[in-house]
């Protein structure tokens, strides 16, 4: 399993690492200056938000009843092909189910959700398998023994994906085949148990997956509508659609403290840390994890607490209001850190895919596909790296600028901006310093 994301440390930046530095904290500053003189109103994911449906084809093939079951169908095919490699196979390298895990679904996700929104509610085999269960028995999928709490949020989603991101980057022995299935037979019953007790609206808050895969859908270019029709968007609208909810902030965090946390695995000077500590590795990798999450959070938290102190908004809504803000920069980060390993590693997991049992097949006809660069050479990947964490930390400025506004009143929203400018630049540096760190 390849284990370093990264294209190698700042030798291989086309440009000098301080001058990677320099033009990402100015790209900041510049966009803030910008928006405050030019964007002074709220225009984003308001009543007033612009949408264009897409073409008659298009519409008629997505409104087909049959369509949501072509995508259920797939969904429960590919879970059993997953796992005719995941019971059967050996647990060796060449079986592809640690690379069809953790790269083609944990690392895929992100290119497909970015295009086409939360492919994972339709594709997610559990929630269709909970669906035939509800028709056999002759019941409503939607209701469960009993009403989802509203307190409840995005909180078992958080603890869904912060055990998952402890399964892939701390985890002993976590590419072999029993730690993966003890952990997916865990995470599929109490799945299956919550849809069960809440209905299917579990899924959508309490699947790590599904929340993950429905945050980072929200940027993607097109949406279904309340009314079933299919349509263009502005990206920035549909993220600044997310509302508050229990538990997102610390899901949001999560996702962007625990891929800052996999850069820092990756480190030389952690590495060494962890080698000559006295302590086991995996309890240094959890506290490592920990602590960076905790750092991630505890900078949001004290931004936006000031941030709203200096705006004049509620008490203790700042956080939960800006939360969405930390997702684009988040999406950067995922596509900076895992860009290579999905290259090279989803190559090979492919091949290895033809032949799930090891045994010479080649089921899909790709078991002879060569791993190969595709184009990309080490500046230009680790040039990608700096821009798409740009792009992520400047669409951050613009979501948490646009809300301010709606927020804090206009003599003071500008202001109340400064503490959420400074964090966007101290999550700039600290993202660039431990993704070059090598």
């Amino acid at each position: 399993m390849l284990l370093a994301h990264g294209v190698g440390g700042r030798q291989d930046l086309p440009i000098p690492f301080s001058a990677a530095l320099t033009g990402a904290i100015l790209a900041l500053l510049v966009s803030f200056a910008a928006l405050g003189a030019l964007w002074t109103e709220p225009r984003l994911g308001g009543v007033l938000a612009r949408t264009r449906p897409l073409a008659g084809v298009a519409q008629r093939v997505v409104a087909a009843p049959a369509w949501a079951w072509v995508w259920r169908v797939a969904g429960l095919v590919v879970a059993a092909y997953f796992c005719v490699g995941l019971i059967f196979g050996p647990d060796d390298v060449d079986n592809p189910t640690a690379g069809a895990f953790y790269v083609l679904f944990w690392v895929g996700l992100i290119p497909l959700s970015l295009l086409l929104g939360p492919v994972w509610r339709a594709l997610n085999p559990l929630r269709t398998l909970h669906l035939l269960a509800c028709l056999a028995l002759r019941r409503d999928p939607e209701r469960g023994l009993r009403p989802l709490p509203p307190g409840l949020g995005y909180w078992p989603a958080a603890a869904g994906l912060f055990a998952f991101v402890w399964l892939e980057l701390v985890a002993p022995e976590r590419a072999t085949l029993p730690v993966i299935g003890t952990w997916l037979a865990a995470y599929a019953v109490l799945m299956l148990a919550g849809a069960v007790v809440f209905g299917a609206r579990w899924f959508d808050k309490g699947d790590a997956f599904e929340a993950y895969g429905s945050l980072i859908g929200r940027l993607a270019p097109v949406t279904r509508r309340d009314d079933g029709v299919l349509t263009w968007r502005n990206s920035l609208d549909g993220m600044a659609g997310l509302r508050p909810a229990p538990g997102l902030t610390v899901l949001v965090v999560v996702l962007l403290g625990s891929t800052m946390y996999d850069s820092l695995s990756n480190a030389p000077v952690w590495v060494r840390f962890v080698q000559e500590s006295p302590l086991p590795g995996p309890l240094m990798g959890t506290a490592g994890l920990l602590g960076v999450i905790g750092l991630v959070l505890a900078a949001f938290l004290g931004a936006t607490g000031l941030a709203g102190r200096w705006g004049g908004a509620e008490r203790g809504t700042t956080a939960g209001e800006l939360a969405h803000s930390v997702v684009p920069i988040a999406v950067g980060y995922l596509i900076a850190h895992y860009y290579t390993l999905f290259l090279l590693e989803g190559q090979r997991t492919i091949a290895l895919l033809s032949d799930p049992l090891v045994n010479g097949s080649d089921w899909l006809g790709t078991s002879g596909w060569t791993v190969g660069g595709l184009g990309n050479t080490p500046a230009g990947i680790a040039m990608l790296q700096v821009t798409v964490i740009i792009i992520g930390h400047v669409l951050g400025t613009v979501l948490a600028h646009d809300r301010a506004l709606a927020l804090f009143p206009r003599r003071t929203a500008v202001v109340g901006q400064v503490p959420l400018l400074v964090l966007m630049v101290l999550y700039t540096v600290a993202g660039l310093l431990l993704l070059f760190a090598g």
